[in-house]
């Protein structure tokens, strides 16, 4: 059994389809979560750590749990991002049904 689904194309209802660019979009959304995240971090070693206040350990720790978080929030309310772009591009391949599971913001 495929954990992945049917191996060949069968007949799909419009739930499933629905469901498939739902999955889609949400996995497309994600890469850019990890996308923005490797930016965040590149940029954020850039940054001199020279300053008047020593940095402590739990600094790099809240340092790399906000990059994250700002990166997964960024990727889930962009319409316009990489997320999306790579959705559009990979939903062509989807079988034809319900074209939109969720219509893209202007």
């Amino acid at each position: 059994m495929n954990p992945l689904g049917p191996v060949s194309p069968g007949i799909r209802g419009p739930a499933e389809v629905v469901g498939e660019r739902a999955r889609l979009r949400k996995a497309a959304h994600d890469l850019e979560g990890v996308f923005l995240n490797q930016l965040f971090q590149a940029m954020r070693a850039t940054v001199p750590h020279e300053g008047i206040v020593e940095e402590s350990g739990g600094q790099d720790l809240f340092d790399s749990m906000l990059d994250q978080k700002l990166s997964e929030v960024s990727a889930e309310r962009s319409t316009r991002g990489l997320g999306e772009a790579l959705y559009r591009q990979l939903s062509r391949h989807l079988p034809e049904g319900s074209s939109s599971a969720r219509p893209a913001k202007e």
